[in-house]
């Protein structure tokens, strides 16, 4: 058994139109080609061959073969025995080492460890980005208890999320605010019970400022819920970003979590509280 969070959201990459040709005709470009493929083969962790790589990024195979040779050059791509691309060494070792040395990683991690073992469940650190949360740490529950498969990394709606939730009611105190951040792109239902109205989601975020912890009741994934507290990392009176514990509903209901809520914030300790 398995379940799944989406990570979508990511920003399309800049298209041209082909000369002589029209808005049909959109084609990658330059760097926009590059990174298009580096992004696409973090996808396939076991390789990809290039004539799949060309028709998912929708380019010429000689032009994506090209900026294959580009990231090779750079280190951020290799080419295994059978032909297939995966990222190359140096690609990880900088993603790794970026993420080692953010300032609130050494923080959170015990953090998380001790929610997923008290719990049994993931424990997750995420921050906002816009109208998404990124997963920036993870701790799964012990080894043999059934998992989510969010990834460090990985995104997710911040009106769907306790992470996103519990950061957004720090920053949007009204409905006009709440309004404007939500501009002319609705929100998405990701189940029936996401909350997806301006001024539903404004009394959501005016309850958890007032009860101080955001839920997400199978609002992001029928079958997951979770409680999320904001955290003091970086910042004396401005949160980080936020930690969750994400649980599957039949294992751990949402009033367990909430019953729990002074046990999680007592394991948080200064990390959960805005100082001066």
């Amino acid at each position: 058994m398995e379940h799944r969070q989406t990570h979508g959201g990511a920003s399309a990459p800049v298209r041209e139109e082909a000369a002589g040709g029209d808005g049909d005709a959109a084609r990658l470009v330059g760097s926009d080609r590059v990174l298009a493929v580096l992004k696409e083969l973090a996808r396939y962790p076991e390789g990809v061959g290039l004539e799949e790589l060309t028709q998912v990024i929708g380019s010429p195979k000689p032009t994506v073969h090209r900026a294959l040779v580009a990231l090779r050059r750079a280190g951020l791509a290799d080419q295994g025995a059978r032909g297939h691309y995966v990222l190359g060494d140096e690609f990880l070792r900088m993603a790794f080492a970026h993420h080692e040395e953010r300032p609130e990683h050494v923080r959170i991690r015990p953090v998380l460890e001790a929610l997923a073992d008290r719990f049994g469940e993931t424990a997750h650190y995420a921050v906002l980005d816009g109208r998404e949360v990124v997963y920036r740490a993870k701790v799964d529950p012990p080894a043999g208890a059934v998992r989510l498969t969010s990834t460090v990394g990985g995104r997710n709606p911040a009106h769907a999320t306790g992470v996103g939730k519990a950061l957004l009611a720090h920053e949007l105190a009204t409905v006009a605010e709440v309004e404007a951040w939500i501009g002319d792109s609705p929100l998405a239902p990701r189940t029936p019970r996401t909350l997806c109205t301006a001024a539903d989601l404004y009394g959501d975020l005016r309850a958890v400022r007032e009860r101080g912890h955001a839920v997400d009741d199978q609002e992001n994934e029928p079958g997951v819920n979770c409680l999320s507290l904001p955290v003091y990392a970086t910042s004396p009176t401005t949160p980080s970003g936020a930690v969750s514990v994400s649980a599957l509903t039949y294992r751990t209901p949402l009033h367990t979590l909430v019953d729990a809520v002074d046990e999680i914030r007592e394991l948080l300790g200064p990390l959960a509280r805005p100082h001066r």
